[in-house]
């Protein structure tokens, strides 16, 4: 297995006319920078998300990547995916993001570590952003989503640092796994989990879980 580091941090490169989106401008154009950066609480030092209504909160600090979903879009689309070109902040290798499972527990560098908390749901503005005919359905059924991260212990980090593994949830379920195919046994092992104080569900989840009961015919 290929050794987890961080390729690339990005973060807003600038603010770009969106008159389509619900506030006018985009943050999705993130791009790499150089040397250290600083980690809060609510993301990257010096980032921003234009819509906080959809986007930001300390369960989405941060959004994570990895190169080999980017490679599988690089070559089913035929151009290259540069590290921030999914909006992401953390562009990474040896480690999954999709596949990670939801409370799984990171260490990046010394001293940061963040918490796996929910797949990223692809919207229109990132649609316009790859401006590729649907892209939308297209990054939904291929299921390569992602990771947001919440910051559990803040720092510094930067290109190249090492990331480890501290903590994964017996509970098993990844954040592309839930993205895909929600069901209601799913649903119960992640509330078990969270019941057990294993995990720290964002409030998103109750709000589908509620949404899956009343598909299945279920009383909540």
């Amino acid at each position: 297995m290929d050794t987890a580091s961080l390729l690339a941090v990005c973060r807003v490169h600038e603010l770009l006319p969106d008159p389509e989106g619900s506030v006018g401008v985009t943050a999705i154009d993130k791009r790499p920078v150089e040397g250290p950066v600083k980690v809060h609480k609510l993301g990257l030092h010096g980032d921003i998300q234009a819509s906080r209504i959809h986007h930001g909160g300390e369960d989405q600090a941060l959004y994570a990547y990895s190169q080999a979903d980017a490679d599988y879009w690089a070559n089913e689309l035929q151009r290259d995916m540069p590290p921030g070109i999914f909006g992401e902040n953390l562009r990474v290798t040896g480690i999954e993001t999709t596949g990670a499972v939801i409370g799984e527990r990171w260490k990046i560098g010394m001293d940061v570590e963040v918490e796996v908390t929910s797949p990223r749901v692809p919207c229109a503005t990132f649609q316009r952003r790859m401006n590729e005919p649907q892209w939308v359905k297209r990054f939904t059924e291929a299921g390569r989503v992602g990771a947001y991260l919440r910051v559990v212990r803040t720092g510094t980090i930067s290109a190249g640092d090492y990331i480890h593994t501290l903590f994964v949830p017996k509970h098993g379920i990844t954040v592309g796994q839930w993205f895909s195919n929600p069901n209601l046994e799913d649903m119960q092992l992640l509330l078990d989990a969270e019941a057990d104080g294993e995990i720290l569900l964002q409030s998103d989840y109750h709000d589908s879980f509620e949404k899956l009961l009343r598909r299945n015919g279920v009383e909540a």
